[in-house]
């Protein structure tokens, strides 16, 4: 796995706006030498704030949206349009707005669909997706993601991994259900840290004084138990695309700057 990296930007619309510009530059170059991209989503503040930054990018026309893959790193497990899913917020800041091909967004399980109420019956469901996507040369139950985007919550937590939680310690599947999340709603499907792991590119969105104390943690070598953004890591690059205030309890010997 590859070690962290840390960009630290002045605040936080600044941030989604470079984190906007780095993933257009990261698909169209998939795009070029392979034909197609494939990227996971996050939620959140700063997930749906770099989602919102990207549809106003003009740059955003360089990119061929319907040679794109979306995928979802967790989702709540709730009924088909609730305001409250990730899916759902990423069609108001962004999805609906570009030209994708609906069959390449692969958007996790509702509460109402498919697999009626059982969270983890979505959760196989969403992982035999995975598998029907990933091709030879990805030697593994999912695709090789381009990117894979993760916010960082107060608690150390990405995707819907959370510390102790059974989520974080799966070690085989690469989708679970999670149950009794101590963030409402309690029931919720997410990619498990050796899904996480596959992706070429893993960057892990931290913005806010809130999000100090969690990137100070993760980033100080404690254990993906206790700090599971600690354990998110990609093949090739992982990065923590911050604002100063959550890099305020970072030692600036952490963050030297990174390439583009």
């Amino acid at each position: 796995m590859s070690t962290p990296q840390l960009v630290v930007h002045r605040d936080k619309d600044l941030m989604a706006q470079a984190a906007a510009a780095r993933l257009i530059t990261k698909i169209v170059d998939a795009q070029s030498s392979r034909g197609h991209a494939s990227v996971v989503l996050t939620g959140g503040r700063n997930g749906n704030g770099v989602l919102a930054a990207l549809a106003a990018a003009p740059a955003r026309d360089a990119v061929d949206w319907g040679r794109l893959d979306l995928w979802w790193g967790d989702e709540r497990f709730l009924p088909e349009g609730d305001a409250d899913r990730n899916v759902t917020q990423a069609r108001e800041a962004l999805l609906d707005r570009v030209p994708l091909d609906p069959k390449r967004v692969h958007a996790m399980p509702a509460s109402n669909g498919p697999h009626g109420a059982d969270a983890d019956a979505a959760a196989a469901g969403y992982a035999e997706e995975l598998a029907r996507a990933a091709g030879p040369e990805n030697h593994g139950a999912v695709p090789v993601f381009d990117v894979l985007m993760l916010g960082v919550g107060p608690d150390t937590h990405v995707a819907s991994l959370f510390p102790e939680l059974p989520a974080v310690r799966e070690t085989e599947r690469t989708v679970v259900g999670v149950h009794g999340a101590p963030k409402p709603p309690p029931t919720r499907v997410t990619l498990t840290l050796p899904a996480i792991r596959a992706a070429r590119e893993v960057w892990l969105l931290a913005a806010g004084e809130d999000k100090a104390g969690a990137a100070a943690i993760a980033l100080s070598g404690a254990g993906e138990i206790q700090a599971p953004a600690a354990g998110a890591r990609g093949r090739a690059r992982t990065l923590w695309l911050m604002d100063t205030a959550a890099a305020s309890r970072l030692p600036r010997s952490l963050y030297p700057p990174a390439s583009p």
